[in-house]
């Protein structure tokens, strides 16, 4: 009785299932997954190096800007080396402990990712609003301090989910339904109430984004409330194509986000093709946009990138 009570409680293996109803398509998902996550890698990778070989850059934005890219790539290689292998090679199964791992990083780095939004868009309302004390205000101890609050933040909340999954017995299926081990898809395989790990869960997330959220836009608004104020119409139109951007990709993050939230919560008519593909979209498309966005659009970022290639094309 012994081992049969240990195998439930704590099952050897799970199967991840993909997006169901579309697996004949796994093999064509993939692709733009693969490059997706290629493009992200490359271009994280690159601000890393750019931002740490060219002292000049060594300003609160850049430095804010490695911790988004660092998370990034933490974010996305949690994730999709092994949906490719779902994909690709139909290796369905992942041990309980990988599991568990791959939960952890998930949310604690998404949480991350949002803290780290909120820090850059401080920074931009302080460069904006108050260029004279820009470097003064976000001194590189006080931007040790934040970025230490957001990571620690992300650790903290996000603990106890493998924790309390772990304790958890499991009689009923091993199948997840979803392309990673996400914390809801997981705990649904239970067979005791879960009433109180799931409210937990979706209490952490819903005050973690709404309270960033909610700084961000405040934020926003009073960058766009200085930007109109600017003498210079070219400065204007220059702030605005900068801060519009920016929009734009913390808009996609948190949009996907909400949605994955929502449905949890209400939505449980919503496809699950759509809701897997759209919980799928917000692991993927950030860390696939902010290199973009803040990096290629980014005037010191893109000269730098250009003159080292120029030097090793001569």
């Amino acid at each position: 009785m012994g081992p049969a009570n240990k195998s439930q409680t704590s099952p050897d293996t799970f199967l991840l299932m993909g997006i169901p109803g579309l697996e004949h398509l796994h093999v064509w998902i993939g692709i733009p997954f693969c490059s997706m996550y290629m493009v992200a890698v490359v271009g994280n990778v690159t601000i890393l190096a750019v931002v740490r070989a060219e002292r000049s850059l060594h300003e609160p934005m850049f430095l804010f800007l490695c911790m988004l890219s660092i998370t990034d790539l933490v974010l996305s290689t949690s994730t999709l080396p092994r949906m490719l292998c779902l994909f690709w090679l139909g290796a369905h199964d992942i041990s309980f402990d990988a599991c568990l791992a791959q939960m952890f990083f998930i949310h604690s780095f998404t949480a991350m990712e949002s803290g780290f939004f909120l820090a850059m868009a401080i920074d931009r309302y302080v460069a904006i609003c108050h260029p004279l004390h820009h470097t003064t205000i976000l001194t590189h101890a006080r931007i040790a301090k934040m970025g230490t609050s957001v990571v620690l933040r992300g650790v903290a909340f996000f603990s106890p989910h493998p924790i309390l999954l772990r304790q958890l017995p499991y009689c009923r299926t091993r199948i997840i339904a979803h392309t990673y081990c996400e914390f809801m898809a997981v705990v649904k395989l239970a067979c005791v109430d879960t009433g109180a790990t799931k409210r937990y869960s979706l209490s952490v997330a819903s005050v973690i984004g709404s309270c960033d959220g909610f700084f961000i836009a405040v934020s926003y608004v009073l960058i766009l409330r200085a930007v109109f104020h600017l003498p210079s119409r070219e400065a204007s139109f220059k702030a605005l194509g900068t801060c519009g951007s920016h929009v734009c990709v913390i808009l996609v993050f948190y949009s996907t986000a909400v949605f994955t939230f929502l449905t949890h919560r209400f939505g449980h008519n919503v496809a699950p093709q759509i809701h897997i593909f759209i919980a799928n979209m917000y692991l993927l498309v950030p860390p696939f946009l902010n290199p973009i966005v803040y990096g290629i659009r980014t005037k010191k970022i893109r000269d730098h990138v250009l003159s080292s290639l120029k030097v090793k094309v001569n």
